[in-house]
């Protein structure tokens, strides 16, 4: 598996899948989210345990990312039809608007560098990609903790807000809060982020 995705730009593919807002299969490709803000979430396994919990997590916050202009892919490597009755029967994702896409050769995990190549599975692989097509974040785990959803978007909010403006954003950095202006001020600052910004601003 490949160390990371990040500065890459994303890897071609096109596969299967379940519109679980339209109830019906269609197909998805990499050209689908060029020229868009894009999040491809890769999950280990339909009709387990954690993964359905991340699902629906995603998709309680899915109309805050439409709003953002972020498209959402969850995937894993089960089949289109694994995932329709998935979303029909697991309770939790009742109301799912994401597609799911069905990595069926696992070529797509792969690609990502996320595939268990002895176990035939994904791990818990979440990548935002810009509108350029190249990853700026990810997030990959073993499969018994799930990834926090709030802590996501707060990245994207911050990764978009640097993207526009070319000013930095610290730790915890949410709208409102204090960025870095490194775009105009990058020699002051060097050296003296200290003399900008305090921990009690960074942690409040």
């Amino acid at each position: 598996m490949s160390s990371t995705m990040v500065r890459r730009e994303m890897p071609e593919f096109t596969m299967d899948a379940y519109d679980a807002k339209s109830g019906h299969y269609t197909t998805v490709s990499s050209e689908d989210y060029k020229g868009k803000w894009a999040v491809i979430c890769f999950y280990p396994a339909d009709f387990t345990f954690v993964c359905p919990t991340e699902i629906a997590a995603m998709n309680a916050k899915y109309d805050e990312f439409q709003q953002m202009g972020v498209e959402i892919l969850a995937v894993s490597v089960d089949s289109k039809f694994s995932h329709k009755r998935f979303v029909e029967t697991e309770p939790v994702l009742a109301g799912l608007q994401l597609t799911i896409g069905a990595d069926t050769t696992q070529e797509v995990s792969r690609d990502f560098g996320v595939l268990i190549e002895e176990e035939g599975v994904a791990l818990r692989g979440r990548f935002l990609f810009n509108p350029d097509g190249v990853c700026v974040a990810q997030e990959v785990q073993a499969d018994s903790v799930g990834r926090n959803v709030n802590e996501f978007l707060r990245q994207v909010e911050a990764w978009q807000y640097a993207t526009k403006t070319g000013e930095v954003c610290p730790a915890g950095w949410r709208p409102g809060k204090k960025t870095l202006p490194v775009n105009t001020d990058a020699e002051q600052m060097t050296g003296r982020v200290g003399d900008y910004i305090t921990i009690e601003e960074i942690l409040s």
